[in-house]
């Protein structure tokens, strides 16, 4: 036990015990609790060897952040926030909105998730991942296969191969067509991946804190089997990814996205609840690297909890 608080219990057990067995000391022991009462909480004789339950300053070394609660009524509470409205680069955090639109699309008859795609040689020559998901021309997935491809491990080639799986109409466009509808405010959208443009004069995938916490609400009521794919890390476990945080034992996962690119540096989405109906979404964008949004990621939850 910290030695300040137990100094503290000993005194006023101490007091408490002497005021009620020795009555000799009665009256100045009241004059003492009413001269205390009538003082500043920081003047207080007791306080001062109290340590300050005053919740620390939390510094995230990250360009934007949110943190919200919803209980099981829907009431929603901000437990912080930097940033919130400010426009930044969302790297592979896009493909959830390509998620969206190629789930959407299986509403139609002729299209499912067990339709089959064959890789062509644009689609196969996108910008590798590091550990799994580089597809090859020639290849055949279905489009189940691809969506886990693209969530868990952020293919960027499944996330091509998918965009050319729903329209004849450029891809981008239905995007942020999707955007308006789901009423984000300062997000636009290039292409399917998240990758920066080849043109360094045009910008890159955008978004704010604030439209990502609309994009996970609108997927939680309507797509939740995207959150649900991100839990599955098979075959091979990913690297600064969500499922490597630690959450409060009453808690578990609903799902997250990982993103990086060297205009956006890391960005991380997480989803969790516990077990009396409370979720809770946790937001980073522009912290300094991938293996950096884990850290950063990981102090926000932390300071969520103290």
């Amino acid at each position: 036990m910290n030695k300040n608080i137990q100094n503290s219990l000993i005194i006023i057990i101490t007091v408490f015990f002497c005021w009620g067995t020795i009555t000799i000391t009665q009256k100045p022991l009241e004059a003492f609790f009413y001269t205390q009462g009538s003082q500043p909480l920081e003047n207080l004789a007791l306080a001062k060897v109290i340590p300050s339950l005053k919740k620390p300053k939390l510094e995230l070394e990250a360009e934007a952040a949110i943190s919200i609660t919803i209980n099981h009524a829907g009431r929603e509470k901000i437990l912080f926030r930097k940033e919130t409205s400010k426009i930044l680069p969302v790297a592979s955090l896009t493909k959830l909105m390509t998620a969206i639109l190629v789930l959407e699309n299986t509403t139609q008859e002729d299209y499912s998730l067990s339709q089959v795609v064959r890789i062509s040689k644009e689609v196969s020559q996108k910008e590798n991942v590091p550990i799994y998901g580089n597809l090859y021309e020639g290849e055949v997935f279905t489009i189940e296969k691809l969506l886990s491809l693209m969530l868990v491990y952020s293919s960027n080639d499944a996330a091509f191969a998918l965009s050319k799986t729903v329209s004849n109409q450029a891809f981008a466009e239905r995007m942020n067509d999707k955007s308006k509808e789901i009423g984000l405010k300062n997000s636009h959208f290039i292409n399917p991946t998240g990758l920066d443009p080849d043109d360094e004069s045009q910008l890159p995938n955008y978004s704010t804190v604030e439209d990502l916490i609309s994009l996970c609400k609108y997927i939680t009521d309507n797509y939740p089997e995207i959150w649900q794919i991100t839990l599955n890390q098979k075959p091979y476990p990913t690297v600064n990814s969500f499922p490597s945080l630690s959450l409060q034992y009453n808690q578990e996962f609903i799902g997250g996205k990982t993103g990086y690119t060297q205009k956006a540096g890391g960005c991380l989405i997480v989803l969790s609840k516990d077990r009396k109906g409370n979720s809770f979404i946790n937001i980073i964008l522009g912290s300094n690297s991938s293996e950096e949004r884990i850290i950063e990621m990981q102090k926000l939850i932390d300071w969520t909890l103290i």
